[in-house]
């Protein structure tokens, strides 16, 4: 029964549950939360320039061997 009721307060998307995490928080942290959240949101900034640059790698990746693709095709001379 335990289960059921954390698994329903974690998968509830209420105000509630909302209120409820806030308070968590507040007391976990307290004077710290703005330094926290702060820190948080940084972490987050960082991990999407991340993930930015390694799409821009892969996508130059791929940009780079269809070129080499369609260069050697180029240089085919058929007889």
């Amino acid at each position: 029964m335990i289960n059921s009721m954390i698994l329903g307060f974690f998968g509830a998307s209420s105000a509630f549950a909302y209120i409820a995490l806030a308070i968590v928080a507040f007391l976990l942290f307290g004077n710290r939360l703005p330094s926290v959240m702060r820190s948080l949101g940084r972490s987050v900034v960082e991990f999407k320039k991340g993930v930015a640059g390694i799409e821009d790698e892969l996508d130059e990746a791929v940009r780079t061997a269809d070129e080499k693709a369609t260069s050697k095709s180029d240089g085919k001379t058929e007889v």
